[in-house]
């Protein structure tokens, strides 16, 4: 049989719940099922208030319900449940006319952004289908040129010198995004958590670097755009370090262009004609807890 050129299930991800449209045409045999014989869930959650005029039945569930089940891995957060199709006995309990279903439904998150995915169409295979929807963002981190044009070709430095970085996030057909540095440290080896160690970008967001005496570290403004970020630091090395090398890493993350900024999505550095913490978007306020320590975690 040749499939239907429309999707059987369909399934949108969204920031904090799914909807499944389920065709009542569910296997393409100009049979429809029964809205009753479908349910979301070991939980078995029922559809919305079916019509029966209609040609689908939809599901809409907050992500944690239905007894759906959460896995964590480096790099995503992954929302499982099932949609059941489970047909009723016909008149004659001898017979069968329809075999009981199963689509394995996923949804996917990158576990530091904010996600509004577009409708999943999967292809169709009887009885069984895996429904998926996943966005990726691509973060960068770059050295650039004194004037911002280009990415710099030399990583040597000399003290005295000014270190500017640029970071962005880029991502195909996703809702506009703004990028925070929630953390930088410099280290003597490549790993991150050896010592010595120094967070000169720390507490989600505060250049702590640009509390030191006589430095010009400080976030850029304005940025070039809400996915770009770009920070200056003024060129330093390890007391007592005979070795020439630095090692830079940073946690880049994003949240909604649309969220204004707050203590948990800030850029805050320290102004030496205030002596205050200035933000660079957002009101004062936001910075107030990098003298303190007390920055929530941005999670």
């Amino acid at each position: 049989r040749a499939l239907s050129p429309h999707p059987a299930v369909a399934v949108r991800c969204q920031e904090g719940q799914l909807a499944v449209t389920v065709s009542r045409d569910l296997f393409g045999t100009g049979r429809p099922v029964r809205a009753a014989e479908l349910s979301l869930g070991t939980a078995s959650c029922p559809p919305l208030s079916p019509n029966p005029a209609q040609a689908f039945v939809t599901f809409v569930a907050a992500l944690h319900e239905c007894g759906s089940t959460l896995q964590v891995t480096p790099d995503s957060l992954i929302y499982r449940t099932t949609l059941f199709y489970k047909p009723t006995r016909s008149g004659n309990p001898l017979i069968v006319r329809a075999t009981p279903a199963e689509v394995p439904i996923e949804c996917h998150y990158p576990r530091r952004s904010n996600v509004s995915s577009g409708a999943v169409h999967p292809t169709w295979a009887p009885f069984r289908s895996t429904v998926a929807a996943e966005e990726r963002l691509r973060f960068s981190l770059r050295l650039m040129d004194d004037e911002w044009s280009r990415e710099r070709l030399s990583n040597g430095f000399q003290l005295g010198d000014s270190l500017r970085f640029q970071a962005d996030v880029t991502s195909e057909g996703h809702v506009p995004l703004r990028l925070f540095v929630d953390q930088c440290v410099a280290t003597a080896t490549p790993d991150s958590s050896s010592s010595p160690r120094y967070a000169f970008i720390d507490l989600g967001g505060c250049l702590v670097d640009s509390r030191a005496e006589d430095t010009g570290s400080a976030f850029v403004s304005p940025r070039p755009r809400p996915e770009s970020l770009r920070f200056v630091v003024d060129a330093f090395k390890f007391a007592g370090d005979v070795g020439s090398l630095l090692y830079i890493s940073c946690h880049l993350r994003v949240s909604p262009a649309a969220q204004a900024p707050n203590p948990w999505n800030k850029a805050c550095s320290f102004s030496r004609a205030s002596g205050l913490w200035a933000p660079l978007e957002g009101t004062a306020a936001i910075c107030s807890c990098c003298d303190t320590g007390s920055c929530p975690s941005p999670g």
